[in-house]
């Protein structure tokens, strides 16, 4: 095999996780256009027998049509003997949290799987999706070899195949004597989506990093600002949505990623900020600190808002950050919650995807109208057509309606 290039043919690819990224990188990949062959490993049981019965674990569309429908080369397992011996890429997409007492993403799953991959296999590309601290990529080169290359991930939750079909760029982090892997790489992914005017580039794995941890936090940044707006909006009596479109008018600004919310949350901008605020450790920032300080103001801000309501009980009306989607990892409601919970109020949670009986101690109503009946006040981060009936009774800060 060349030093330069993955293969003259990439026929097989394996796929490490099978969360958002990892799954809808394994299907991307897995379309017979491509003739490539593609297996999606993880660790999660009841995840991989839902792929292989070709039902999706996640909330996500596309994701469940293209496993209902389409017809995929892909296989997927909870084995990993023998897994990387013949195969010509790697794709690592495991979750990396970030560890708060250690000031960084947790990358263990990502240096565990490097490791198996080169017991196995010495010539296969490893390329790590998942997000990482910057000079991460070249830590690990520097520890096995320049055939690791990183390429940051620019996925919405929920909508995550559809990004990797509709790519708003492609970018690959890659040693200078790899750059001709990477642009094949990149050929890959061009061909596998249904359209091939994405900007592409080439750059050094710590620059690509940054580019991810960069964009996450001037996203981060943008909710912050529109959230800070929304808060003075609502102490003065003010229209936040008249506000927010004349500024939009500025083509500057735009017509978007502007709806205020109870603060940012989700898998990636919680983590990736905190990331960036560590890599400022030695050098004079504001702007970071600042994003990550204001989304905790804004959920206390909330927080005191409905206090001085004053309602007798409280409806938590979902606990996704988004619309249509299922997770609630490090939703902005959740410390909402528990600030309320501190004040004495009596909370019932609506959230379908939820099977206890209980959560953070308060009572789960998942029938809607015994919900809405049960609290005087109901709490939604994301305006909902199905509780118009209540509109008197909603709180929220979801001026446009869309997530």
């Amino acid at each position: 095999m060349s030093n330069t290039i993955i293969s003259n043919t990439i026929k097989n690819i394996v796929v490490i996780g099978a969360g958002y990224v990892g799954l809808s990188n394994a299907i991307l990949l897995a379309q017979p256009k491509l003739n490539t062959q593609v297996t999606l490993y993880d660790i999660d049981k009841e995840k991989i027998r839902s792929i292989q019965n070709w039902q999706s674990p996640l909330q996500d569309i596309d994701i469940a049509n293209f496993l209902a429908k389409k017809d995929l080369n892909l296989t997927a397992t909870y084995d990993s003997d023998d897994l990387y011996k013949k195969t010509d890429i790697v794709i690592i997409a495991t979750p990396t949290n970030y560890d708060v007492a250690a000031s960084k993403f947790d990358t263990t799953t990502v240096e565990v799987s490097i490791r198996s991959i080169r017991e196995q296999n010495q010539d296969a590309f490893i390329v790590i999706k998942s997000t990482v601290p910057i000079s991460f990529t070249a830590s690990m080169q520097a520890q096995f070899d320049d055939k690791i290359l990183f390429m940051p991930e620019f996925l919405r939750e929920g909508q995550a195949l559809f990004d990797n079909l509709h790519p708003s760029r492609i970018i690959v982090g890659a040693a200078e004597r790899y750059h001709t892997a990477a642009a094949q790489l990149i050929a890959l992914y061009q061909q596998a989506s249904f359209e091939n005017s994405a900007e592409t580039l080439i750059m050094p794995a710590t620059e690509a990093e940054a580019v991810k941890l960069f964009a996450n936090s001037y996203l981060a940044m943008r909710i912050a600002f529109f959230n800070e707006l929304d808060s003075f909006s609502e102490k003065h009596h003010l229209s936040s949505q008249s506000i927010i479109k004349g500024m939009g008018l500025d083509p500057r600004i735009g017509d978007h990623y502007n709806n205020p919310s109870f603060g940012y949350g989700g898998y990636c901008l919680p983590k990736d900020t905190q990331q960036l605020k560590a890599n400022y450790n030695d050098i004079p920032a504001n702007i970071i600190h600042a994003v990550v300080d204001s989304n905790n103001t804004r959920k206390r801000f909330i927080a005191r808002q409905i206090v001085e309501k004053q309602p007798k009980s409280v409806g938590i009306y979902r606990l996704s950050m988004k619309k249509d989607a299922d997770n609630f990892r490090d939703s902005a409601i959740l410390d909402i919650i528990d600030i309320l919970l501190q004040h004495g109020l009596t909370l019932t949670i609506y959230e379908p995807s939820l099977s206890e009986d209980t959560f953070k101690s308060c009572q789960v109503i998942n029938d809607l109208q015994q919900f809405i009946q049960q609290n005087d006040l109901i709490v939604a981060n994301r305006w909902s057509d199905e509780l118009s009936a209540v509109a008197d009774k909603i709180y929220t800060r979801d001026v446009f309606g869309y997530s």
